[in-house]
């Protein structure tokens, strides 16, 4: 007989991951704050390998405004500029040769709402994550029944994975939630 666990564990495995990824790509949407995680895309030129601007680079956030690079070596100055300017962050930074800095303008209410409707699409994704991970442990459970697994254990076990699926449908809602609040709070 097969054990329930053995499509509950990987099931909730998939939805953590779900969960996880989505706050991931929710930190590296621009909320109007320096956040040093707008910078993770950016790829500079380093002695031929494209590299993070964080592993050539020290960054750093002295207000909620600004983002200061300083790069580890002087050569490195123009590339950094370069590859922020050649981004889709669309901010042109400012350097003094000693440091690169970025001002972080106030969003305009439109671009708030590109960004709202930006993570719903993201938090979307986190839940079709979810479900289709619950649909793949139903699955399993449902075979199950065929190998042997009575059929009271295998609702039970149907019923924990609905659970788990609800509760990571509520962790989503709560992240898209105060990442909506961030965005629109001015």
């Amino acid at each position: 007989m097969t054990d329930p666990k053995t499509y509950i564990a990987p099931a909730e495995e998939k939805m953590e991951l779900a969960v996880a990824y989505l706050d991931e790509a929710l930190a590296h949407i621009r909320a109007g704050k320096a956040n040093p995680k707008i910078l993770d895309a950016i790829r500079v030129n380093y002695y031929g390998s494209a590299a993070p601007i964080s592993n050539v680079a020290n960054i750093s956030v002295p207000d909620a405004r600004t983002i200061v690079i300083t790069p580890w070596e002087k050569s490195m100055f123009k590339e950094i500029e370069k590859a922020i300017i050649n981004s889709e962050l669309g901010i042109t930074p400012e350097n003094n040769g000693e440091v690169i800095r970025i001002a972080i303008p106030p969003l305009t209410e439109d671009r708030r709402k590109q960004l709202v409707k930006q993570s719903k699409a993201e938090a979307e994704q986190a839940k079709v994550s979810v479900r289709n991970a619950r649909r793949d442990a139903i699955e399993g459970l449902k075979k199950a029944i065929k190998q042997g697994m009575s059929e009271d254990i295998e609702k039970d076990a149907e019923a924990a994975v609905q659970k788990l699926h609800d509760k990571y449908l509520k962790k989503i809602e709560e992240i898209f939630a105060a990442k909506e609040k961030e965005i629109l709070t001015v």
